[in-house]
Order: structure tokens, then C-alpha cells, then sequence
């Protein structure tokens, strides 16, 4: 399962490092230490945890940008029956879903905790990995 540093899983919520450290305090999330040392959050745990931010929690706001936006979240569902899947991704304040082709999910491999982005222009919402994925 995925795993991601404190400032990694910080941005896919939309907040500052020190928020998220401070849940973690407070015992809404849970973050481990890697075989390094580091601190990480297991990607299951922040997409548990992405599924319960009100809208308005997080620490950015809601920008302003053109028609085509780009959305980098992480994974917190993903439906596959038959030829078609649907995904969730919670980006910040923002839940996007996405449906595609079952294959298309596949070959992407996305679950749930999966860092991903949401694409949108006009009605039609694309998946891509963030760069330095395969």
C-alpha cells in the first residue's frame, strides 16, 4: 500500500504539514515512521481520513483558474462492475468522481490511496498519476 511523507499527504488534503501534524496529535490520523525514520501516513488511512474533511476545513482556498483544472488528491473509492469503474478523489475541500473504463482504472492501478489527479474541462473529468509514477 502506498505510503506518503507528512508534507506529500499535507498537500493532498490541502493544509499546512503542522495541521496535519496536529491531527495526528489529537488522534484523527495516524502517522507511522518509515524503515528510515521519516514520518509517513499509510494511503488507506489518509483516504479514511480525506472522506471526513468538511468543505472549508483545509487550509487553502478555493482557487480560480481556467477552464481546464487540475486537481491533486488521493483515491478514496474506486467501483469496477463490468466494463466501467467509478472513482473518487478527495482534492482538497473538493470529492471528484470520475467514471471510465474499467481498464483504463486498471491500467492506472488506482485504489483506494492512490495519490491522483482529477483533470476537468467542461463535463468530462481525467485521471492522471502525478509525474514520476509508472
Amino acid at each position: 500500500m502506498p505510503q506518503f511523507r507528512v508534507a506529500d499527504a499535507a498537500r493532498l488534503l490541502g493544509m499546512s504539514d503542522d495541521s496535519l501534524r496536529r491531527w495526528a496529535e489529537t488522534g484523527r490520523l495516524r502517522i507511522d515512521r518509515d524503515d528510515a525514520g521519516r514520518m509517513v501516513v499509510d494511503g488507506v488511512e489518509l483516504a479514511r481520513v480525506a472522506r471526513e474533511i468538511v468543505p472549508g476545513e483545509t487550509a487553502l482556498p478555493t482557487p480560480r483558474e481556467s477552464a481546464r483544472n487540475h486537481f491533486p488528491g488521493i483515491v478514496i473509492g474506486v467501483r469496477k462492475d463490468g466494463l466501467m469503474a467509478q472513482v473518487e478523489i478527495q482534492a482538497g475541500p473538493h470529492r471528484v468522481v470520475s467514471l471510465m473504463s474499467r481498464e483504463a482504472a486498471d491500467e492506472l492501478g488506482l485504489e483506494v490511496g492512490v495519490a491522483a489527479i482529477a483533470s476537468i474541462k467542461a463535463t468530462n473529468v481525467v485521471v492522471d498519476l502525478p509525474s514520476g509514477r509508472a
